[in-house]
C-alpha cells in the first residue's frame, strides 16, 4: 500500500480520475433536476446509473492497487470467474459442459502462473492445453451431439474471460528498465484509454452520430461515434505520456491501438449477444449490465496491448 502512494504519478492519475466522477456526478444531477415534467428521461437515468456505477468500480480498482500485485491478480482473477460464468450460462451448451472444474481450473492456473511469473507458460497454457483439453473431455462424455459447435463455444469463453482479460494484471509483471516499481500506472493506463474510449465513443454518437456502423449487431454504433471516441480518447493517452514509459508519439500509437481492438472487442461480443438473444450478458453492475459487457472492450485490448508492451520496451 505505502509503495503506491509514494508514487506520485499514481497519485496524480487516481485523482484525475476522481476528479472525473465528480465532475460527471455534478452534470448528471443538474441534468437530472433541469428535467421537464413528462419529458424522456431514459437517457439521463441511464447515464447516472453509469456514473454510480463507475464510482464503485473506481473504488474496487484502487483497492485493488493499494493492496499490490497480489490484490490485483485476485481482483481480475475475480473477474475472469464471474466473466465466465456469465458467458457459460448464457452461450447454450450441454448439462454436461456446465461442471465448474471444467472451465475454472483454467481461470486459476492462468493468474498463478502469472503470479509465479512463469512467462512462456502462461502465454501459451490455454491456446495450447484448452485446445485439446476441451474436446477430448466432451468426447469422453459421449455427448457428439452439436460436439464441434459445444468445443468451439467453451474454448472462445476460456480465451476471452481468461486467457485475454489476465493480460491486464499481467503487465504489473512487465520488468521495463527505469520503470520499475511503478507498473502500476501501466494497468491504469490501459484501462483509462480503454474505458475513455468507450464513453467518448458512446458520448459523440449521442451528440452527432448518423450513420450506423453494423446495425444488426450494434444499433447504437456509429462512424461519427467511432472517430470522435477514437480521436478523442487517442488525445487523452497521448496527453498521459508523462505516466508511462513511453514518448508522446509512442504513446499516441498504443493508446490508438487500444481504441481500436477495445471497439472490436466491444463489437465482437455484441454480435454474441445479439445471437443468443439477450441484450446484457447479466446485471451484476447497475447501468451496465454484467461484467462482460464491461470488459469487452479490454478483453481485445488487453493482450496486444500487452505484447506491444513487452516486445518493444521489456528487453
Amino acid at each position: 500500500m505505502l509503495e503506491a502512494l509514494r508514487d506520485p504519478k499514481l497519485v496524480w492519475l487516481f485523482s484525475g480520475v476522481v476528479s472525473l466522477l465528480v465532475v460527471s456526478s455534478i452534470i448528471g444531477n443538474v441534468l437530472r433536476t433541469r428535467q421537464k415534467p413528462g419529458a424522456n428521461h431514459t437517457t439521463i437515468d441511464n447515464l447516472n446509473a453509469r456514473i454510480r456505477a463507475w464510482w464503485k468500480m473506481c473504488a474496487i480498482f484502487a483497492g485493488s492497487i493499494l493492496v499490490g500485485r497480489v490484490g490485483s491478480l485476485i481482483l481480475f482473477a475475480v473477474i475472469s470467474f464471474l466473466a465466465m460464468r456469465e458467458y457459460m450460462t448464457l452461450v447454450p451448451t450441454r448439462r454436461g459442459d456446465h461442471r465448474t472444474l471444467f472451465w475454472s481450473f483454467f481461470v486459476i492456473m492462468q493468474y498463478y502462473l502469472i503470479g509465479i511469473q512463469w512467462y512462456g507458460f502462461f502465454a501459451i497454457m490455454i491456446p495450447v492445453l484448452a485446445f485439446v483439453f476441451v474436446p477430448t473431455s466432451i468426447a469422453i462424455s459421449g455427448d457428439t451431439e452439436h460436439f464441434l459447435e459445444r468445443a468451439a463455444k467453451i474454448q472462445f469463453g476460456i480465451m476471452v474471460c481468461a486467457y485475454c482479460l489476465s493480460h491486464a494484471p499481467a503487465l504489473l509483471l512487465l520488468k521495463i528498465p527505469g520503470f520499475e516499481g511503478h507498473d502500476a500506472r501501466l494497468l491504469l493506463y490501459l484501462v483509462i484509454v480503454d474505458q475513455m474510449s468507450d464513453v467518448l465513443q458512446y458520448v459523440w454518437g449521442k451528440l452527432i452520430g448518423r450513420h450506423k456502423i453494423a446495425w444488426r449487431v450494434s444499433p447504437n454504433k456509429t462512424w461519427e461515434g467511432f472517430l470522435g471516441g477514437v480521436l478523442s480518447a487517442t488525445a487523452l493517452g497521448t496527453a498521459l505520456w508523462w505516466a508511462t514509459p513511453f514518448t508522446p508519439l509512442e504513446s499516441a500509437g498504443l493508446s490508438f491501438t487500444i481504441c481500436i481492438l477495445g471497439f472490436c472487442g466491444g463489437l465482437v461480443m455484441s454480435a454474441i449477444k445479439r445471437d443468443i438473444g439477450i441484450k446484457d450478458f447479466g446485471v451484476v453492475i447497475e447501468g451496465h449490465g454484467g461484467i462482460l459487457d464491461r470488459m469487452d472492450s479490454l478483453c481485445f485490448a488487453a493482450p496486444i496491448f500487452f505484447h506491444l508492451v513487452r516486445y518493444y520496451f521489456v528487453p
